[in-house]
C-alpha cells in the first residue's frame, strides 16, 4: 500500500455539500437562526437524492462554509443547523457532550430529575425533546437526523443520565411535517406502569407508554405554582386538565375542592391516581367530555369558582390556522369568565407558537369583555427554564399563561 493509499483510508469522505440561494439570507444563520427552508436552499439532484436525515456541509452562495447541516428534503425544513463546525462528527461522543452540557443546566435547576432535559434546538439537538422522569427518560424524535441517529442518541442518553428506561414517542404534527412514520416503543429497560413525578408539592401520574406526548407536561411547572398561591381555600376548575395539572398543584396548595375537565378517560383516571397518592381524593371531582360544552353546562347549573383555568391544546399550530385558533381562544375566554366568582382569578392559556403573546392577550381580553367581565391582568407566565428559548427562533418560546383577577 502506498503513502497516498494510505493517507485516502485514514480521510473521512468527503461530506456532500449543499448551497444557500444567492437571495437567502445567509447573516440570519450566522448570527444563530438554525433553519433553512426549502425556498432557500439549491435543490439540484445531488441534494433531492440526499436521504432524508442526511449530513451535509451547508455554504453560502459565494461558496463559504456556515457549518454541519441534517438535510430532509420531504421537509419545509429543509436543512437544520447541527455544529458550526462544518467538519464536526455526529457520534455518540459528539451527542454525549451535548446531553451533558443540557443536563449541567437542570442539575443545577432541580433538586430531582424530573424535568425536559433537552429543547430541541434550544440545546442543540434539533428537532429532539427528551424528557427526564427519574430513572426513565423518553425521546422525542422529531427530525429526519434524530432518528437515523436514534441508536447513538438512546445509548448517549444512558451514559450521561444513568436512566435504566428509555421511550422512544415517535408521534404528532412535527414527525408527520417530516415525513415520519408515528410509533410509541420502550428501547430499553422496563416499565411496570404510570411513574410517579413530584412537582410543586403534588403528585402525579405519568403514563410514558400511552399517554399524551410524554406522558407529562414540564413546562406548565411555573405557572402551576402561580395558580397554587391564589388557591388556597378556593373552589378550583381545571379545563383542558389533561393528568390534573394545575386541579393537583391547586389542592396540594390546600384548595378546597378541585374539578378536573378533559376529553380522555385515561388521563383523569390518572388525575384521579395523582390525587389518591396525595391523600386528596376525595377533594377532586372529574368531568369527562367536550372542554366547550362542560363550560356552557356549569354555567347553565349556576356553577362558580374561585380560580378557573383553561389549558387547551394548540389552537393556532401554524400561521395558517392563527385567525381560526384566535377565535378559540376568545371563545374559551367567553364561557370561563362568568364562572369566575366575583374577585376571582381566571387563568388562560396558549401553547400556540404562532399566537404571540400580543395576538392571544388581545382574543382574551376580548372573550372576558364579551364574557361580561372585566378586570386586571396580574401575571404573565411562560415555560419553566427547562425549556430555555433559542434567542434567535421565536418558535422556542411558544407558552404562554395570563392570570386575571376579574371584578363583581
Amino acid at each position: 500500500m502506498t503513502e497516498s493509499d494510505i493517507s485516502q483510508t485514514l480521510s473521512p469522505p468527503a461530506r456532500p455539500v449543499v448551497r444557500l440561494r444567492p437571495k437567502a439570507e445567509a447573516r440570519a444563520i450566522r448570527h444563530g437562526f438554525p433553519w433553512v427552508y426549502a425556498d432557500e436552499l439549491v435543490t439540484d439532484r445531488r441534494t433531492q437524492a440526499l436521504a432524508p436525515g442526511a449530513l451535509a456541509v451547508l455554504e453560502d452562495a459565494d461558496r463559504r462554509p456556515l457549518g454541519l447541516v441534517c438535510v430532509n428534503t420531504k421537509s419545509k425544513i429543509i436543512a437544520r443547523m447541527l455544529d458550526r463546525n462544518p467538519e464536526a462528527v455526529i457520534d455518540r461522543d459528539w451527542l454525549s457532550a451535548r446531553l451533558t452540557r443540557a443536563l449541567h443546566l437542570r442539575e443545577r435547576l432541580y433538586d430531582a430529575p424530573f424535568y425536559r432535559l433537552v429543547h430541541a434546538e434550544a440545546d442543540g439537538l434539533p428537532g429532539v425533546i427528551i424528557d427526564r422522569f427519574g430513572d426513565a427518560a423518553v425521546i422525542q424524535p422529531n427530525a429526519a437526523w434524530a432518528e437515523a441517529h436514534l441508536d447513538a442518541l438512546a445509548g448517549a442518553l444512558s451514559d450521561v443520565t444513568g436512566v435504566t428506561a428509555i421511550v422512544k414517542n415517535a408521534s404528532g404534527r412535527s414527525r408527520s411535517l417530516e415525513g415520519l412514520n408515528e410509533e410509541t416503543v420502550l428501547l430499553s429497560g422496563v416499565l411496570a406502569g404510570p411513574v410517579q413525578v413530584p412537582m410543586n408539592g403534588a403528585v402525579y401520574m405519568a403514563n410514558l407508554l400511552g399517554g399524551q406526548k410524554t406522558g407529562l407536561f414540564f413546562d406548565q411547572r411555573p405557572n402551576h405554582a402561580f395558580a397554587a398561591r391564589l388557591a388556597k381555600g378556593a373552589r378550583v376548575l381545571d379545563v383542558f386538565s389533561h393528568v390534573g395539572g394545575f386541579a393537583l398543584a391547586a389542592l396540594a396548595a390546600g384548595a378546597e375542592s378541585a374539578v378536573a375537565v378533559d376529553g380522555s378517560a385515561p388521563a383523569l383516571a390518572l388525575a384521579e391516581a395523582g390525587a389518591d397518592a396525595m391523600g386528596a381524593a376525595d377533594r377532586l371531582t372529574s368531568r369527562q367530555g367536550d372542554a366547550f360544552a362542560a363550560l356552557e353546562a356549569l354555567a347553565a347549573e349556576g356553577a362558580r369558582f374561585d380560580l378557573v383555568v383553561c389549558d387547551p391544546p394548540a389552537f393556532a399550530p401554524s400561521k395558517a390556522a392563527l385567525e381560526a385558533g384566535l377565535r378559540a381562544y376568545e371563545r374559551i375566554a367567553r364561557l370561563a369568565a362568568p364562572l369566575v366568582a366575583p374577585g376571582g382569578y381566571l387563568v388562560l392559556c396558549s401553547c400556540s407558537h404562532a399566537a404571540d403573546l400580543a395576538h392571544f392577550r388581545n382574543a382574551s381580553a376580548r372573550g372576558i369583555g364579551r364574557g361580561g367581565r372585566r378586570g386586571q391582568l396580574i401575571h404573565t407566565g411562560s415555560a419553566g427554564p427547562d425549556h430555555p428559548v433559542l434567542p434567535q427562533l421565536a418558535e422556542s418560546g411558544y407558552l404562554k399563561a395570563l392570570f386575571f383577577r376579574l371584578d363583581g
